[in-house]
């Protein structure tokens, strides 16, 4: 088995190789960076910003809290509108329920619900309502099951309902779309586009470390005596030569 030398030709190669395939990631890194710095902050911002609608709720006679018709033990009940109606929001160990304040009926977050809940947020047209599972990446600091409602306006809005709580999540558009694809690209999770700490990351940084340890070495070993010739001729004292 030929013995493999650590000599600066060794190095250079590896460098070179090295230096290509990092050097495509600070490509997309900067690229990714500049992208994000001109998109317009507030459609990005605002639509990741979680709108409130608060109303008063009317004066009437509410079931008392007691009186509800309940499973196990309570965790916590809130009085608040959905969709200009007066509920109970149960939370407990199996979840959350919701319960009309004055009737006591059980309420289910339908699409015609989740329409209502929309049309406070965005006054377009909806072109499509959705149903999901979970969480998408537009949606992906929130949890269970959600409702998706499309707006028919120049940003493409998509609204993100809770199938649960019948609370507004999130309003995602086209500009944000286009900087989430970007912030992937800078922090390159190409899976999650949430965490600093994934492996591919931790590679490049020590990738960066190495090729920056290896570029100095190359960097002084590619120095020679010719190089730093004519500091030694700067420093050399002249001679004077007394004639007669």
């Amino acid at each position: 088995m030929k013995k493999i030398r650590f000599t600066p030709l060794f190095f250079r190669r590896i460098h070179k190789w090295v230096g290509l395939i990092l050097g495509v990631q600070f490509l997309l890194w900067a690229l990714s960076g500049s992208m994000m710095a001109l998109l317009d902050q507030e459609k990005v911002g605002g639509h990741s910003a979680q709108a409130s609608h608060q109303h008063a709720l009317p004066t009437g006679d509410y079931i008392a809290p007691a009186k509800l018709a309940l499973d196990g033990p309570v965790l916590g009940i809130a009085l608040r509108y959905l969709a200009a109606r007066p509920v109970y929001e149960v939370r407990s160990a199996t979840g959350t329920r919701l319960i009309d304040a004055t009737s006591g009926a059980p309420v289910r977050v339908d699409e015609q619900v989740a329409r209502d809940i929309a049309t406070t947020m965005n006054e377009a047209p909806i072109r499509k309502a959705t149903l999901l599972a979970g969480p998408n990446l537009e949606a992906r600091e929130h949890e269970g099951a959600m409702w998706r409602l499309d707006f028919a306006d120049a940003e493409n809005s998509s609204a993100y309902i809770s199938a649960d709580t019948g609370r507004f999540l999130v309003m995602r558009g086209d500009t944000w779309r286009t900087w989430d694809f970007f912030w992937m690209l800078h922090n390159m999770d190409y899976v999650h586009r949430a965490s600093f700490n994934h492996p591919l990351i931790i590679f490049v940084a020590f990738g960066t470390l190495w090729l920056s340890g290896t570029g100095f070495y190359l960097l002084f070993k590619s120095f020679s005596r010719a190089d730093v010739r004519w500091m030694r001729r700067r420093r050399k004292p002249a001679v004077k030569v007394n004639v007669g």
